[in-house]
C-alpha cells in the first residue's frame, strides 16, 4: 500500500449538548477500499460530512496527502480531489448520460457559448469504457436506465473529476443483487487501478468483507474496530455491532440479524 491519501486524528464534533463524534482516528490509502460500518446514529453521516467539507470538526486535525489541511467548504474539498456518491443521486433524469457526466463542467465553443456535444459524447464514452461501465448509448436519457446503471454513472462522474478520494455513502442501499453486483465490480476495478482511495459505507457486511481491504466500526461516535477484511468475518462484525444489545439483556425480534445479508448499518 502507498502513503495515506487522507488521515484524521482525534476528530470530535458536537451539536449543542450532543456529541456526534469523539476522538475519531481514521485513514485511507491509495488503492484501498475502507469499509465503514455501524448502527444508525453511530456518527457515520457526520464523519462523511466532515470529510467532504460540509461540517468543520470542533477538535482534531486532518492530513491530506501528508499535509495538514482545514476544509473550508465542499467546493474546497472537491478542488483537492474529494468526491462523494450518495444513495440519493444528483442526476437529471431528463438529460442524457453524457450531459449528466458533464454537469457544471460542460464543454463550450469559444467565443460563442455553444455546447461541444460531440466532444462531450466522445469523452463520456471513453470514460465509461475505461472503468467498464456498459451503457449502450451515452445519448440515452438517465431516467431510462436502471438504478445500478445510474449509480455507476454517478461513480464515473466522480472518477472523471480527477478524484483522489471517493466517499460512497450507502450506494448499494435499496438495490437488488444484480444491480449491487454491478457497483461492486466497478469498485473492484477502480481499486485495481490503484490511483484512488475509497471509503464505503454499506449495510451489507458480506459485501464489505468481499470488496473492502479494511473495515472500521463506528460506535457511539468513536472507531472501536479496525481490521483487515481478510482477518475478520461477517459473524465477527455482527457480533461486535450487536454486543451492546446482548449485554443489556435485549434479544433481537428476528434471527435475520445473524444472516450475512442482514442490513445492520
Amino acid at each position: 500500500m502507498s502513503a495515506d491519501v487522507i488521515r484524521v486524528e482525534h476528530i470530535s464534533k458536537r451539536f449543542g449538548p450532543v456529541t456526534a463524534l469523539r476522538d475519531i482516528n481514521l485513514y485511507a490509502r491509495k488503492g484501498e477500499i475502507l469499509g465503514l460500518i455501524g448502527d444508525n446514529g453511530a456518527g457515520k453521516s457526520t464523519l462523511i460530512k466532515i470529510l467532504t467539507g460540509f461540517h468543520r470538526p470542533d477538535e482534531g486535525r486532518m492530513l491530506w496527502e501528508g499535509q495538514p489541511v482545514e476544509l473550508r467548504s465542499v467546493t474546497h474539498a472537491r478542488s483537492l480531489g474529494i468526491e462523494t456518491v450518495f444513495q440519493d443521486l444528483a442526476m437529471v433524469n431528463d438529460l442524457p448520460v453524457y450531459l449528466n457526466l458533464h454537469l457544471n463542467k460542460e464543454l463550450v465553443h469559444k467565443p460563442f457559448p455553444f455546447l461541444r456535444r460531440k466532444e462531450m459524447q466522445r469523452r463520456a464514452r471513453e470514460a465509461l469504457d475505461a472503468i467498464g461501465i456498459h451503457i449502450p448509448s451515452v445519448t440515452t436519457e438517465v431516467g431510462n436506465l436502471s438504478g445500478g446503471q445510474r449509480q455507476a454513472i454517478a461513480v464515473a462522474r466522480s472518477v472523471t473529476s480527477n478524484a483522489k478520494l471517493l466517499l460512497l455513502d450507502e450506494p448499494l442501499a435499496a438495490m437488488g443483487a444484480k444491480e449491487g453486483g454491478l457497483i461492486l465490480r466497478l469498485l473492484t476495478q477502480l481499486k485495481e487501478r490503484g490511483d484512488i482511495a475509497m471509503i464505503l459505507i454499506a449495510h451489507n457486511y458480506s459485501q464489505v468483507v468481499d470488496v473492502c481491504d479494511r473495515v472500521n466500526l463506528l460506535q457511539h461516535g468513536a472507531i472501536t474496530f479496525d481490521k483487515p477484511c481478510k482477518e475478520t468475518s461477517v459473524t465477527e462484525l455482527l457480533d461486535l455491532v450487536h454486543a451492546e444489545y446482548r449485554f443489556n439483556g435485549v434479544r433481537t425480534a428476528s434471527a435475520d440479524w445473524r444472516k450475512p445479508d442482514a442490513k445492520t448499518a
